[in-house]
């Protein structure tokens, strides 16, 4: 123990006296200094992470040294837009999109080349992308009602001549007509 009394704390570099402290990897602190370097909460032994003699919650040292990318999120299905420049994380920058016009001459690609054609819009649809319903294949934006535009599923499709509809429009515009077929709940269409 140096002269004065005690150690020095591992945040202010003031003599840290037995009362008040609390230790860490082998360094002394003051229980008012036990803070995180980032967000400034109190931590103690079960919340305190530890990177080159700074000490951090777990939080904050899991945004700043945890992995990053798709599938690493805030946890419990969260989205989060913190780019973590607080923490001095520099954010990536992309570049924008941009389709390749390569034209690849593989076996492989010639194949998934000549995949079966959208219905609704004629382009190629490839086996990722692709949804089957009235014996085509669809692209799962396509996948839609022709004439709302509600999105689709095996349970909500009906078909007729190559073409989708949802349920509801299927029964309003080929489903039967006259006396007790209205619009449901006993309501009467009037028409002139």
């Amino acid at each position: 123990m140096p002269f004065g009394g005690g150690n020095k704390c591992g945040c202010c570099q003031k003599t840290v006296y037995f009362a008040e402290e609390v230790q860490c990897e082998g360094k002394s602190w003051h229980k008012s200094c036990f803070l995180c370097m980032v967000c400034k909460k109190n931590l103690d032994s079960t919340t305190v992470a530890v990177h080159d003699d700074e000490i951090y919650c777990k939080s904050c040292y899991g945004k700043k040294y945890g992995p990053k990318g798709y599938g690493f999120g805030g946890g419990a299905g969260t989205l989060s837009m913190d780019t973590g420049a607080g923490l001095g994380i520099k954010p990536e920058v992309q570049a924008p999109h941009r389709p390749t016009n390569n034209q690849n001459p593989s076996k492989f690609a010639q194949k998934a080349g000549g995949s079966n054609a959208c219905p609704r819009c004629g382009k190629s649809v490839y086996a990722a992308e692709q949804v089957i319903g009235a014996g085509n294949s669809w692209h799962k934006g396509c996948f839609r009602c022709a004439k709302c535009g509600k999105g689709l599923d095996s349970t909500t499709v009906a078909d007729r001549d190559g073409e989708i509809y949802c349920k509801g429009c299927y029964a309003k515009n080929f489903g039967p007509k006259g006396f007790g077929f209205g619009q449901g709940a006993g309501a009467l269409a009037h028409s002139q």
